[in-house]
C-alpha cells in the first residue's frame, strides 16, 4: 500500500508546474501570440534616410530607406526568435541541426548593420559552411550509433532518443554547453 501512496506522490510531483516554467511559459506564448504585431512594426517607421524619434535617431546608411531596414530586420528577426525557441524547447536528438539556420538568420542580422560591401544576403553562404561542417558530421554520427544501438539492443527510437538526449535543468546550463 505504502508503494501505491508513493508512486501516486512521484507522479503528482511529475506534473506539478513550478512558478518558474510557468513564468517562461507564459513569456513564450506572449512572443508568440503577438508576432504579427511584431511584424508590422515596420510600417510605423518611415520611409526616410533618418528616423528621428523622442528615444533615438535611426541612420539607414547605404540601403538610404529606414522602413526598408525596418522590414529587413522584422523579417530575419521573428524567424530567429522561432528558431531560438524551437532550440531550446527541442527534445529530439537532432535538435543541433537547428542551429545551422539560427546561425544563419543571426548572421543576416548582424549583415544588415555592419556590412557596406555586399547587397544584404549576397554570398554569405560560405560562413555558413564552418558551422555545417561540425554539425552535420555529427548528427550523422550520432544517427549511426542510434542506429546501430536498435540493430544490437532491440530497443524503440523513443528509449534511444532518451539515451542520447543531454538534460540541462535550466536554459543557462543549455547554453553553457555549447561554450
Amino acid at each position: 500500500m505504502k508503494t501505491h501512496q508513493k508512486l501516486k506522490e512521484e507522479l503528482t510531483q511529475f506534473r506539478h508546474t513550478d512558478k518558474k516554467s510557468l513564468i517562461i511559459g507564459s513569456i513564450v506564448a506572449t512572443l508568440l501570440a503577438i508576432t504579427p504585431y511584431l511584424f508590422y512594426l515596420y510600417e510605423s517607421v518611415p520611409s526616410t534616410q533618418v528616423w528621428d524619434t523622442f528615444l533615438f535617431s535611426f541612420d539607414a546608411g547605404k540601403l538610404e530607406n529606414a522602413n526598408y531596414v525596418m522590414w529587413l530586420i522584422t523579417g530575419k528577426a521573428l524567424p530567429l526568435m522561432f528558431l531560438l525557441i524551437w532550440f531550446f524547447t527541442c527534445r529530439h536528438w537532432w535538435y543541433h541541426v537547428i542551429l545551422v539556420p539560427t546561425v544563419m538568420y543571426a548572421f543576416q542580422i548582424s549583415a544588415i548593420f555592419y556590412d557596406t560591401t555586399s547587397p544584404v544576403d549576397e554570398l554569405q553562404l560560405m560562413y555558413y559552411f564552418p558551422l555545417m561542417a561540425i554539425v552535420i558530421p555529427t548528427i550523422y554520427l550520432i544517427r549511426a550509433k542510434m542506429f546501430d544501438r536498435i540493430n544490437t539492443a532491440n530497443k524503440s527510437m523513443e528509449e534511444l532518443e532518451e539515451e542520447f538526449m543531454i538534460k540541462p535543468k535550466n536554459v543557462w546550463e543549455k547554453v553553457k554547453q555549447y561554450f
